[in-house]
């Protein structure tokens, strides 16, 4: 069973909290990984990358697979 709170996404939502991007990149997400890692980067020279970064965690922790 794969899907919000699935042991799988729990591990992104993890990685993402160290790494904006990296837990989109465990499940497979090559482009939106780039995108929010990206965007953490640019993001956090003005101070505001935490809003990418949160982002980057709820987004992990809520993605469900398309069948």
């Amino acid at each position: 069973m794969s899907g919000q709170g699935s042991a799988g996404n729990v591990i992104a939502a993890i990685c993402s909290f160290f790494i904006p991007g990296l837990g989109q990149l465990v499940q497979g997400r090559l482009l939106m990984a780039i995108f929010q890692f990206v965007m953490a980067a640019v993001l956090w020279v003005f101070w505001l990358g935490w809003i990418i970064h949160l982002w980057s965690i709820l987004d992990a922790a809520m993605f469900k697979p398309k069948r």
